[in-house]
């Protein structure tokens, strides 16, 4: 079963970008969903998600806040170079069962930017695993993005990777809960 996925966007409040949101159902139970999206250390997104190298978290707050960084490989034929992203991030669950990791920007001094990689910054962003009622083995995916990815990118670079770049999200990700059941 391959989930669908709708991508829309608008121009973000926060930056000169967009606001990219993501929505689908994934086959699978927001518990299992959360697992492969869980941003903790040694967390399977990077397994995944091929547009994720690697995450790490810096320091912990709290049991629900961390500052993390995560790194992502070059894109559109090298035209994107690799990036990485500082943020702080707050993961939630919601009375109804929804399980909610949000995040934005920050500096840190046990993260300066590294050589190698293009310093980019996310505006307050999200992936929010809702339970469908009825549907246990269902999960409305809510996705928001809106990052500057930094460097030198024309606009038109960004908008023409983002899209497609959101659904290959959901379709890895729905590829990887097959695994996560076998």
């Amino acid at each position: 079963m391959q989930s669908d996925v709708a991508v829309s966007w608008r121009p973000s409040d926060e930056f000169p970008g967009n606001l990219y949101k993501g929505e689908g159902i994934v086959p699978a139970s927001p518990a299992n969903v959360w697992e492969l999206l869980k941003p903790v250390a040694n967390g399977l997104r990077p397994t995944w998600d091929p547009n994720v190298t690697g995450f790490d978290v810096i320091e912990t707050i709290s049991d629900t806040v961390s500052i993390c960084r995560t790194t992502t490989p070059s894109a559109l034929m090298r035209l994107i170079s690799p990036r990485d992203f500082v943020d702080v991030v707050l993961t939630k669950q919601y009375e109804d069962g929804t399980l909610a990791s949000t995040a934005t920007n920050i500096e840190h001094a046990l993260c300066p930017p590294q050589p190698s990689y293009v310093r980019g910054f996310n505006y307050p962003c999200g992936c929010f695993c809702i339970p469908v009622p009825g549907e246990p083995d269902k999960t409305q995916l809510l996705s928001f993005f809106q990052t500057d990815l930094g460097g030198y990118l024309p606009q038109t670079v960004v908008d023409s990777f983002f899209p497609s770049s959101m659904v290959g999200f959901y379709s890895n990700l729905t590829k990887a809960i097959k695994t996560l059941k076998a």
